[in-house]
């Protein structure tokens, strides 16, 4: 039986995506031990995924909930998406696709002028529908009630008929030998699309999601251009960087490699 406590850091969990030790001693003005101890029980009962420092809401074959993603990580996509937007020029094209990193950088090239952006994400056109200087143009499909995608044949077949010059996207888990994964098939197909059809594919993805795993395969690093993150914590992914001359921006350390 679940104590009441664990309970309560489950609940914590499904509002945030994720948890830490520290804060939850505090919160529960226990040892970290005892929290420790806590985490460990609700992984092995696979309600929790371990991680250094606390514990994300498991998420094998379910994404964490869209006002939850949009909280995990906020500053650092924040920064993820600022220098995203230095790498985007005025007078481009773009497709951007779903996701909360995603968004940030739409917000991010609001400034911008004489873009075309081509998006199955809602919020993205929302957002961006107010600048007269950007052209929005939303695929059609089936609206995912969930967190406001564009997914589904229609979707696909809408965005082949575009060659942008870049091409925005995020991935749900990052897996350790490069794979980019994802949780909806039918998202998938279309964040596919979009990279085949963009001259430079730039992916965006906090360091939090070298901790998940999702159950479909978007592709591998090897097919982007441009990888921007705030920090990568694996040495074979820096490797698959290098061996396939994709360009490594981390910006806690605010370079290029």
């Amino acid at each position: 039986m679940l104590i009441a406590r664990h309970n309560a850091i489950l609940e914590i969990a499904r509002q945030t995506g994720r948890v830490t030790v520290d804060n939850l001693a505090k919160r529960f003005e226990v040892s970290p031990q005892t929290i420790r101890k806590d985490l460990n029980e609700l992984c092995e009962r696979r309600l929790l995924a371990r991680t250094h420092g606390g514990a994300l809401l498991s998420s094998g074959i379910e994404n964490v909930g869209y006002e939850a993603r949009r909280i995990i990580s906020s500053t650092e996509k924040a920064d993820i998406a600022t220098k995203v937007a230095e790498l985007i020029p005025d007078n481009a094209s773009i497709f951007i696709n779903i996701g909360t990193t995603t968004e940030a950088v739409a917000q991010a090239l609001l400034q911008h002028r004489g873009l075309m952006v081509i998006t199955n994400n809602i919020n993205v056109a929302s957002l961006m529908r107010g600048y007269s200087q950007i052209e929005v143009v939303i695929a059609g499909g089936v609206l995912r009630h969930a967190d406001g995608g564009i997914v589904g044949e229609a979707a696909v077949d809408f965005m082949r008929q575009f060659k942008v010059d870049f091409a925005i996207v995020g991935a749900s888990a990052i897996d350790p030998d490069g794979s980019l994964l994802d949780y909806d098939y039918r998202e998938v197909r279309v964040t596919q699309t979009i990279m085949e059809n963009a001259r430079h594919v730039i992916l965006v993805a906090d360091s939090t999601k070298f901790e998940r795993t999702a159950p479909v395969r978007v592709g591998h690093l090897s097919q982007v251009n441009t990888f921007v993150t705030d920090k990568c914590p694996s040495d074979v992914i820096r490797q698959i960087t290098k061996d396939e001359d994709i360009g490594l921006i981390e910006t806690d350390k605010n370079d290029i490699s």
